[in-house]
């Protein structure tokens, strides 16, 4: 086996990093900074693709801080050198740590983080007054700024770098790192970073990088350390060949998962997952354990369900969604992470480029919207060449989903579930009964859980037809069904048993929530009804005589040419820059981005991946489809 190689032999890095590095413990470079550093200090753009937790974040940060301070003429103060982009706010902010003694290290040399959550205009002030040499931040807040600043000068940045570049296409970012792109000069440094180098990434890579080479990367695992201490349990680089030029490869990868990492997986029922998750924490209680959920209603509720259920077990939970106030966020991200043991309930928030110490167990409650993130989710564990393990809770009809992860490069081992377990669900039914936050949060959870599992980027494995409605509602700790479209022709479910309890006479524990309800319902009685609608008198149009088919062919072809010819001049308008690709989506198939905010200022579900199926099914044997294509493929 190759042995890594020490800071201090990559002639690259000045003296002054070292000692940083040195102060910090680093001192051997992991096989990501070994291949990546000595490329992206000289005159190379770099796409690595490497696994999550295999040390990224020092390999472009210690590029920009050499950048810097080999510049010939110091950079006036609101000139720009270098900007981090980063698709979450919690990544930046961690980026923005890593950073920071580095750039301590060059005189002269300022940092700001620019991350939504906060006023603009108040980070346009802090520019104005102290500069920002490198910026580190998020994508809309770093394009907003880039808009209301009147003294930013990008005309002297040396580096850019994109992290996870995978997700910040995918999430709906393309406007703004457009706009960005736009105004940053050509002659750069360009890096992408991501674990996951898919087909958009590369296609930004084409356009944007020039001289480019692609490093690929892969760890293998060493013995797991107890505690954390850096620069020790760092992995050490496979065996690998020398890659076709513009292409180097530190190591040859069977797996996408790092080698550290054993993954397994459980099949029950969806009113027996709860009991399963509550037995393996018992079991692991010391350890410290992330738990992903599809939903931030899914994580509320969860938060409140387990401690009830597991009143004398000890178990000491916290929950992180994209819906909390940053400064919830911030301060369960920290309490978690400063913690020994402990398990953190959340969604996909904190499934990307997050270095939590110490996390032994990855369990995925819910398998991930997007296959992509699953990598994501369970990198949070095995990081830097050390072991780690993840456990994935799959239903019956779900199982399929194994194969298709081994055939992306993910292997999982199944495990057999518990028997004999006690059932949680009735005592939370009864807390329910007694309270109506966990009664409410129970029915946001099961609506927000069946419309989510609807989105789905592998439907054909995760059929909603196929979910078990009444053991979800069980689950879930319904006291009856809520009105939803789902259950619109389903007044009852053989698996499901309504309380008995009158739902309109549960209170809220919270004397101030359940004041505030009885002055709604108050003055909700006091609004005078509406008086009912008088019956009018329908009189059915006359039946229009059926066109000849000829002629109805003539007029189809008519409008099929008309419709292509407007398309083809929003299509002329997206080529001048004067329309988004966005928009002219929207505008050709008749269709609007559902977009809901995930708390970063930035679109959590995007229905981006609806758009080839109805463009495909609008194609379809007509004129405009097959103008559509044509127009798919011009882009290309």
């Amino acid at each position: 086996m190759e042995e890594t190689r020490s800071f201090t032999d990559i002639k690259e890095i000045s003296t002054e990093t070292l000692a940083v590095l040195a102060s910090l413990g680093f001192q051997q470079a992991t096989p990501v900074q070994e291949a990546t550093i000595p490329l992206f200090c000289g005159h190379k753009d770099v796409a690595v693709d490497a696994c999550t937790g295999s040390g990224k974040t020092l390999a472009f940060v210690i590029p920009i801080t050499e950048k810097l301070r080999r510049l010939e003429e110091p950079l006036k103060r609101h000139q720009v050198g270098a900007m981090i982009v980063s698709p979450t706010r919690e990544l930046a902010r961690q980026i923005y740590t890593v950073l920071q003694p580095f750039a301590a290290s060059i005189p002269g040399i300022t940092t700001m983080l620019l991350t939504g959550g906060s006023d603009p205009q108040a980070d346009v002030a802090a520019f104005q007054e102290k500069g920002g040499h490198i910026l580190v931040g998020t994508p809309g807040r770093l394009s907003d700024i880039f808009e209301r600043s009147k003294v930013l000068d990008p005309k002297h940045l040396e580096v850019l770098v994109l992290d996870e570049a995978d997700r910040l296409l995918d999430a709906g970012y393309g406007k703004h790192l457009e706009s960005l792109m736009r105004k940053l000069p050509k002659q750069r440094r360009t890096g992408l970073f991501s674990a996951t180098q898919t087909e958009a990434v590369q296609a930004l890579a084409r356009a944007g990088l020039r001289n480019q080479i692609r490093v690929n990367v892969a760890v293998e695992p060493v013995a797991s350390s107890s505690g954390r201490e850096p620069g020790q349990g760092q992995g050490q680089p496979a065996a690998g060949t020398a890659g076709s030029p513009g292409k180097r490869k530190a190591a040859m990868q069977d797996q996408r998962t790092p080698s550290g990492l054993q993954a397994s997986y459980l099949v029950c029922q969806s009113d027996e997952k709860l009991a399963q998750l509550l037995h393996f924490l018992k079991e692991h209680r010391e350890e410290k354990i992330i738990v992903y959920f599809l939903t931030c209603a899914a994580v509320d509720f969860y938060a409140l369900a387990i401690p009830i259920a597991a009143a004398k077990g000890g178990l000491q939970t916290s929950a992180l969604h994209g819906k909390m106030k940053q400064s919830q966020r911030e301060a369960t991200l920290a309490a978690f992470a400063a913690k020994p043991g402990g398990v953190l309930l959340c969604t996909d928030v904190a499934a990307r480029g997050l270095d939590i110490p110490d996390v032994a167990w990855i369990v995925q409650f819910d398998p991930p919207q997007d296959p992509d993130v699953f990598v994501h989710r369970v990198g949070r564990t095995a990081r830097m060449g050390r072991t780690g393990h993840a456990l994935t809770l799959l239903l019956p009809h779900e199982t399929a989903y194994v194969d298709f992860l081994r055939i992306r490069k993910v292997p999982l081992i199944e495990q057999q579930a518990w028997e004999g377990l006690p059932d949680p669900l009735p005592k939370i039914k009864q807390a329910a009964e007694q309270d109506r936050n966990i009664m409410e949060k129970g029915t946001r959870a099961f609506v927000s859980y069946v419309r989510g599992y609807r989105e789905h980027q592998c439907n054909f494995i995760f059929r909603a037809q196929e979910l078990d409605l009444g053991r979800l509602a069980t689950a879930f700790a319904l006291l009856k069904l809520p009105g939803m479209p789902e259950l619109a022709h389903q007044r009852t479910l053989p698996s499901f048993t309504p309380s008995s309890v009158d739902t309109n006479t549960i209170k809220f524990k919270d004397k101030a929530r359940e004041k505030e309800r009885q002055k709604r319902l108050a003055a909700r009685a006091l609004t005078p009804k509406a008086p009912p609608a008088k019956a009018v008198r329908v009189v059915e149009p006359q039946k229009e005589k059926r066109l000849p088919a000829a002629k109805r062919r003539q007029i189809e072809a008519r409008q099929d040419a008309d419709d292509f010819a407007a398309e083809y001049r929003m299509l002329k308008k997206v080529k001048r820059g004067k329309m988004s690709e966005d928009d002219f989506f929207e505008e050709a198939l008749g269709l609007h981005q559902d977009i809901e905010e995930d708390g970063n200022g930035a679109p959590a579900d995007t229905k981006s991946h609806h758009f080839k199926g109805k463009l495909k099914e609008k194609g379809r044997g007509s004129a405009k489809g097959r103008g559509m294509g044509n127009k798919a493929r011009l882009r290309r």
